[in-house]
């Protein structure tokens, strides 16, 4: 009679070990960056906390629960809509953002009553519907004063350096908090069902998967964190001109930085948001060609490296990186599984 290899089950190994411990540098790091490199660089490391929140954002939604949204744009721009008003109402700046963060949030779970009934293209162009409408009754506010749009002040009564600093330090809290409730929700018997119903609806509801809750969890969460982005982007950059937080580029950065990194993976959001930094940092000068160059990089990885650059890094190393399901190692078998 044939006999079974033996079989180990963990959740993470070395490599995932050796990833915390670069994150959890790298983020002191980026903490440190107000001492190090100033204002200038404070901002910059602020941009790409956005980018990451962004991209890890929209993965969760369209890789991992195969919600393909092309108006994410609604959640960005209402909480930094919502953080102008707040301020402009006498709170805090930074605890505007707070609340603005908990408004999208809010937004999310409403929006979901209605929109998760549909799916596939009518989903996605619904969700673009929404923002469109949420752009042109922003600019219908006298504050606001159409797409002149105005500037979050009260974050003059602080000191550039202060403001600087707490605007970083709360952009990267804020993305770690995001980062570990997706972690923990994928690793969770909740995240199983989210991919399940990626991969079939139909059948995840035959086997008792509740697939409204479900959805609605990955969808709260993707707003809460897009949001959030929005807030974050207002308090580095001060201004507010609705074209440029409701406008259609912002869908193209987070399919580019998906698309290129990696979709259905967290480290491919990650890599794709780095990349994107580094692509805009160098060439985002250029203006119109440099648009030009990030629509050829997308084109060139969808026809060469369809899985992303994660796809192509991720099998070449001994373990999962960011493990969100268990590993199944046959013992004196190098062969994985994850699961």
């Amino acid at each position: 009679m044939r006999t079974r290899a033996p079989i180990t089950v963990t959740r993470s190994g070395a490599t995932a070990h050796i990833t915390l411990v670069l994150l959890a540098l790298a983020a002191v790091g980026v903490a440190c960056l107000p001492w190090l490199s100033g204002v200038g660089g404070s901002g910059r490391a602020v941009a790409l906390l956005v980018y990451i929140l962004l991209a890890v954002m929209w993965n969760a939604l369209a890789g991992f629960a195969g919600l393909v949204s092309i108006g994410q744009t609604l959640f960005f721009g209402v909480a930094a809509y919502t953080t102008i008003r707040l301020a402009d109402a006498g709170v805090d700046p930074y605890l505007a953002i707070l609340l603005a963060i908990a408004a999208g949030a809010l937004l999310g779970w409403i929006t979901s009553l209605f929109m998760l009934s549909l799916s596939g293209g009518e989903f996605a162009i619904g969700m673009w519907v929404l923002s469109s409408l949420a752009h042109l009754c922003v600019n219908l506010d006298p504050l606001i004063q159409g797409e002149t749009g105005t500037s979050l002040i009260a974050l003059n009564a602080y000191a550039i350096e202060t403001r600087s600093a707490w605007t970083l330090w709360l952009a990267l809290a804020v993305t770690l908090a995001v980062l570990a409730a997706l972690l923990v929700l994928l690793r969770s018997s909740t995240g199983a069902a989210i991919t399940a119903i990626r991969d079939d609806e139909v059948g995840a509801r035959s086997i008792g998967v509740d697939v409204m809750r479900t959805k609605r969890i990955v969808f709260v969460l993707a707003a809460t964190g897009t949001a959030a982005a929005g807030a974050l982007w207002l308090a580095s950059n001060t201004t507010f001109q609705p074209r440029a937080y409701f406008g259609v580029q912002w869908t193209a950065y987070m399919l580019f930085m998906v698309l290129v990194g990696g979709l259905g993976r967290i480290e491919g959001a990650l890599i794709g948001a780095l990349l994107f930094f580094v692509i805009e940092t160098l060439f985002g000068a250029y203006g119109a060609w440099y648009l030009v160059g990030l629509g050829a990089v997308a084109v060139g990885f969808a026809l060469f490296l369809p899985n992303g650059l994660w796809g192509w890094i991720g099998p070449r190393l001994p373990g999962e990186a960011i493990p969100t399901g268990y590993l199944i190692t046959e013992i004196n078998k190098t062969s994985r599984e994850e699961i």
